[in-house]
C-alpha cells in the first residue's frame, strides 16, 4: 500500500510566533492520525521557484490514513487555532509504493 503525505510550504508568515498555538495541537492531532513528522523548519535550499520558508514534511502509512488525518476533528481544531496573516500551501500527496 502507498504511504500518504502532507506537504505543506508557508509562502508568507507574518508572526511565526503566532503559529505556536497552532504547533502546539497539530503535533498531537498528527501523532493521533497516525503521522509521523520527518521535517519541519529545517534547512532549505530552494531552486526554480521554490521559496526558502517554513516547510514541513508529514508520513503516514497510506494515503487514506492521511485523508482521515486531515478530515479529523481533533486536526480541525488545529486549523482554526492558525493565526490570520499566514499563508499555506498545502497537498495531500500518494506515494509511489
Amino acid at each position: 500500500m502507498a504511504k500518504g503525505y502532507w506537504v505543506s510550504v508557508y509562502p508568507a508568515i507574518s508572526d511565526p510566533a503566532g503559529l505556536t498555538a497552532y504547533d502546539e495541537l497539530a503535533g498531537p492531532a498528527v501523532r493521533a492520525g497516525g503521522g509521523r513528522l520527518l521535517s519541519r523548519g529545517s534547512r532549505v535550499v530552494a531552486r526554480e521557484a521554490g521559496i526558502t520558508q517554513r516547510a514541513v514534511l508529514i508520513e503516514f502509512d497510506s494515503f487514506e490514513q492521511a485523508v482521515a488525518a486531515y478530515e479529523s476533528e481533533v486536526y480541525q481544531k488545529a486549523l482554526a487555532a492558525l493565526p490570520d496573516g499566514y499563508e499555506r500551501d498545502f497537498r495531500i500527496v500518494e506515494g509511489t509504493d
